[in-house]
């Protein structure tokens, strides 16, 4: 039997448990078994040159490139464990598929399967930890691999459709952009992405609306009220009303000559209670977290960026095995878990003496909201493992986010916090104030969180006791007070915020049917993708990082591209209406050649507004050279100009070979040839 795993780390956890525990070349073995792995994903999709000559150099005439049979290459960097997996393979009769469990994990595997012509046994392994129970408890269940094949399809129709995408579009409008003098020779190539485009347009649009966004002046009146036979005052605020003139929608004051007489009127008279109302209210503890809410909670909180949250949480579920599955978008448990809390617990303690005290205030009889089987997706919310560590091991990062998946594990087994919340409304002369207050009862599961500021804990209103009083009774507005506030633009997005942006992007989306679909996938992107799609748009100069708080902005090069791209492209309903396709493969209501038919229909009306953009097309089509990533000094020679417009020389990749052209192309196409590795001049 042969256990393919997405990563040695993963391979050693379960060789070990398996007591395969001899070492090979690229495997481990041992009781009959064979363990072997890959490197993520040993296979990438070929470029486009593999399907032909014509695609070598970027021109109008070779689009679209539609393979007819796809070709898969080996990354160099994993040339030589594939050659050792693919030997295990000749020889297996049995496979099980170790790998991560989602559509990318089973991907991974059966990719290698396909492309080594493994016609076995297969079966699937399932975790969603790492630690030895977990693997034991998920190597007695394992699951026939007709059961997750049809997730491979799944994969298959992503990542077709995003290669299909990715290389036509991104060819597509690199050229429309040139042509139209919208690209610097140093801009680099434009990168176009089902998800990654419609992010960096909530980024442009972002940065657009701050940039044009006008201040508006508004009025806030305050009071100090003195009930009968009190020494303390409470506070109160004007209430405007929304059917009075110079009340704007928004129930904001905004003319201050009313304000004003507000505040002038109602100092030192009588109010009269309207509504005197106290409520006990419970709040239960908040959900485990998953990926994104870890994501969103360290930017805030340490700046950190999405990927650095991802590769910390990976740490701690591979490296540490104190946490578990990371890449998670549910916050649910199953009922199976909550029996090990007490093991939980003890693990806890021994990674950490700390929690000696929280631990043992901890119920472990006490079932949250948070275990519902009927709730759990793919994999559940992100908990500490049974697997006992050392705190002194983690780094200073792994620490932060440790700590905030161990509290929100712990506030599960602790009762609800209570609190009694209380509104006075009072009439003043005509006018209406109201007055809020929150009183602490039971602090319940908030005890998990002492340091102040802590956000994984609510916002609590204001926090003031409110008198006791009773509808008629009448209380001294002692002072009141004129505020002047203005309206402020929203902030540049952080990652966390873009994070959350994605996940809530169903509701720049009209279509209902679309909308729907992105509420139930939380959006655009996966907890799994939306860290390395923030990073591409870093990456491709469309996206920069500003300031101390690492704002997120649109770069020239970003708003060039938003600016020229179709809305068929950059809207998120794009995404929503895949993600119901391949759910529909992934359930076999779809087949793959239907998914992919319906994507290069719709490429090919996108192809062609592109074409459009840039006129009338000559016969024989400018051949554009191939953009470079970025030009770097290695690439750019300050020096040597052109002889032609004076600017400076740029080495380019060409069908003959390394040449030098002009950095002022398209406009000026001047080319001289290398002669020992320097420009020689003696242009065309």
């Amino acid at each position: 039997m042969l256990y393919l795993c997405e990563k040695p780390s993963q391979a050693r956890d379960i060789a070990r448990v398996l007591g395969a525990n001899g070492r090979g070349d690229g495997y481990l073995q041992g009781q009959g078994i064979l363990v072997t792995w890959c490197f993520g994903h040993l296979l990438e999709h070929a470029e486009p040159e593999a399907y032909g000559e014509q695609y070598k150099r970027w021109h109008f005439a070779s689009l679209p490139i539609l393979p007819q049979q796809w070709k898969l290459e080996v990354k160099k960097s994993g040339a030589k464990q594939f050659k050792v997996i693919k030997a295990l393979l000749a020889k297996a009769q049995h496979v099980v598929i170790a790998t991560d469990a989602d559509r990318e994990g089973e991907m991974i595997a059966r990719e290698v399967l396909d492309i080594c012509r493994y016609y076995g046994r297969v079966s699937r392994l399932w975790l969603s930890a790492l630690d030895d129970a977990s693997i034991r408890k998920a190597l007695g269940q394992l699951k026939p691999g007709a059961e997750t094949e049809k997730l491979y399809q799944a994969g298959l129709a992503r990542s077709r459709a995003d290669w299909l995408v990715g290389m036509n579009l991104s060819r597509a409008y690199t050229l429309a952009a040139q042509c139209n003098g919208q690209l610097g020779a140093k801009s680099g190539a434009l990168s176009v992405g089902r998800v990654q485009t419609p992010t960096l347009r909530l980024v442009a649009d972002r940065d657009e609306h701050i940039k044009h966004f006008e201040p508006l002046d508004y009025w806030d009146v305050s009071a100090a009220c003195l009930p009968p036979e009190a020494e303390q005052t409470f506070k109160a605020n004007w209430i405007p009303p929304k059917s009075k003139q110079g009340i704007d929608d928004e129930g904001r004051c905004i003319d201050s000559a009313l304000a004003e007489q507000v505040a002038a009127n109602c100092k030192g008279q009588a109010a009269n209670v309207l509504r005197c109302d106290t409520e006990r209210k419970r709040q239960n503890a908040p959900l485990p977290y998953e990926l994104s809410g870890l994501q969103v909670e360290a930017s805030r909180r340490w700046g950190m960026s999405a990927k650095q949250v991802l590769d910390v949480a990976q740490a701690l579920y591979e490296t540490h095995k104190l946490t578990t599955y990371p890449r998670t978008d549910c916050g649910y448990l199953p009922f199976s878990q909550h029996a090990d809390a007490p093991n939980v617990f003890q693990a806890l303690l021994q990674t950490d003496r700390n929690l000696t005290e929280l631990v043992a205030q901890a119920n472990p009889k006490l079932r949250s909201k948070a275990w519902n089987d009927s709730k759990v997706t793919a994999h559940h919310g992100i908990i500490p493992t049974a697997a006992k560590g050392s705190i002194e091991r983690l780094s200073e990062a792994e620490f932060f986010i440790y700590d905030l998946i161990r509290k929100r594990y712990l506030a599960q087994f602790f009762p609800a916090y209570e609190y009694d919340q209380s509104v006075i409304e009072l009439d003043c002369q005509g006018w209406l104030f109201r007055a809020s207050g929150r009183v602490d009862r039971v602090v319940g599961w908030k005890i998990a969180y002492q340091e102040p500021g802590d956000a994984s804990v609510p916002d609590s209103p204001e926090s003031q006791a409110l008198p006791t009083l009773t509808v008629g009774d009448s209380v001294l507005i002692q002072d009141t007070e004129l505020l002047k506030r203005q309206t402020k633009p929203p902030p540049p997005y952080t990652e966390g915020t873009l994070i959350q942006a994605m996940k809530g992007i169903a509701k720049l989306v009209e279509n209902p049917r679309l909308k729907a679909i992105l509420k139930e996938n939380a959006g655009i992107g996966t907890e799994a993708t939306r860290a390395a799609i923030i990073e591409t748009l870093l990456q491709r100069k469309l996206l920069e990082r500003e300031g101390k708080k690492k704002y997120l902005r649109v770069t020239p090069k970003g708003i060039a591209l938003i600016s020229m791209l179709p809305n068929a492209v950059k809207d998120p309903a794009l995404t929503a209406a895949w993600e119901q396709a391949l759910e529909a493969v992934a359930n076999g209501e779809m087949l793959l050649e239907q998914f992919m038919e319906k994507q290069q229909n719709w490429l090919l009306k996108v192809l062609a507004r592109a074409k459009a953009s840039v006129g009338t097309l000559p016969e024989t089509p400018t051949v554009l050279p191939v953009p470079p990533a970025a030009d770097t000094p290695a690439n750019v020679d300050e020096k040597q100009t052109c002889p032609a417009c004076g600017k400076p020389m740029v080495k380019r990749e060409g069908k003959y070979g390394v040449f030098w052209g002009c950095s002022g192309f398209p406009r000026c196409k001047t080319i001289v040839n290398i002669r020992k590795g320097t420009p020689h001049v003696n242009a065309k």
